[in-house]
C-alpha cells in the first residue's frame, strides 16, 4: 500500500512538471520555435510545428499519468522525448553552442548547463523507474480477479 502511493506521488509529480512546461510552452510556441531554432538541428519549418505540437503531447501525456490512461504509452512517449532533449543538449554544447532550453520558460534561462543536465537526468530516471515499476507491478483488477 505505501509502495502504491509512493509510486502514485511519483506519477503526479512527473505530470506536473509536463503539464507545466507544456503550458508555459503553449502560451508562447513562437518563443519555443525559437528555442528550438537555437539547436540549429532541425530547419525552422519543421522547429515551428513542433512547438506547436510537441507542448500538447507534454500536456496530454501528463493528463494521461494523472488519470491513468494510456499510461505506458505516456510514459514511453515522455521518455522518448527526454532522451531527445538530452541527445540535442550535449550535441549543442560539444558543438560550443550556448543555449538554453525554455522548458521552464525564463526561470530556467538563467540555470547552467549542469543544472539542466542534472534535472533532465532526474526526470529521466524518474520515467524509467515509473516504467520498470508499471511492468513489476501487478495491475489491481487482474489481482482482485478469482481465477476460474
Amino acid at each position: 500500500m505505501v509502495k502504491s502511493f509512493a509510486w502514485r506521488i511519483a506519477d503526479l509529480i512527473i505530470a506536473a512538471i509536463f503539464i507545466y512546461a507544456g503550458v508555459l510552452k503553449v502560451l508562447d510556441p513562437v518563443q519555443f520555435a525559437h528555442d528550438i531554432d537555437h539547436y540549429k538541428i532541425l530547419p525552422w519549418t519543421i522547429g515551428v510545428g513542433l512547438a506547436f505540437y510537441v507542448p500538447w503531447l507534454e500536456i496530454f501525456c501528463g493528463l494521461a499519468l494523472i488519470f491513468r490512461i494510456f499510461y505506458r504509452g505516456a510514459l514511453s512517449i515522455l521518455t522518448v522525448l527526454v532522451v531527445v532533449f538530452l541527445v540535442a543538449t550535449i550535441a549543442a554544447k560539444v558543438r560550443g553552442l550556448d543555449i538554453t532550453c525554455g522548458c521552464f520558460g525564463h526561470a530556467s534561462q538563467n540555470w547552467s548547463f549542469p543544472a539542466h543536465l542534472a534535472l533532465d537526468l532526474a526526470i529521466l530516471a524518474a520515467l524509467a523507474a515509473l516504467c520498470y515499476s508499471s511492468v513489476a507491478r501487478p495491475r489491481a483488477s487482474a489481482s482482485s480477479t478469482p481465477m476460474s
